[in-house]
């Protein structure tokens, strides 16, 4: 894999805070980006995850956050 460039807009106060932190664990800034944004999954396997396949498209686009809770009220009431 060819390494690139990034470039980041943080606050000062936070690339401080990072810099110290990557000191303290004998790293760099870098690496402790990287090994974060490696823990990402990859949509593609997202997408092809058994579950997210057999679960897709099964709720109406209309259904919000507030019907979800009115339905556990009325399932185990409060």
């Amino acid at each position: 894999m060819t390494d690139t460039k990034l470039t980041v807009r943080v606050s000062k106060e936070l690339l401080e805070n990072l810099k110290q932190f990557a000191r303290a664990k004998d790293t760099t800034v870098t690496k402790l980006i990287e090994a974060y944004l490696q823990r990402i999954p990859p949509e593609s396997r997202m997408q092809q995850a058994a579950i997210v396949r057999r679960l897709s498209g099964m709720l109406s686009t209309n259904v919000s956050v507030e019907d979800y809770k009115q339905h556990l009220e009325e399932k185990y009431g409060q």
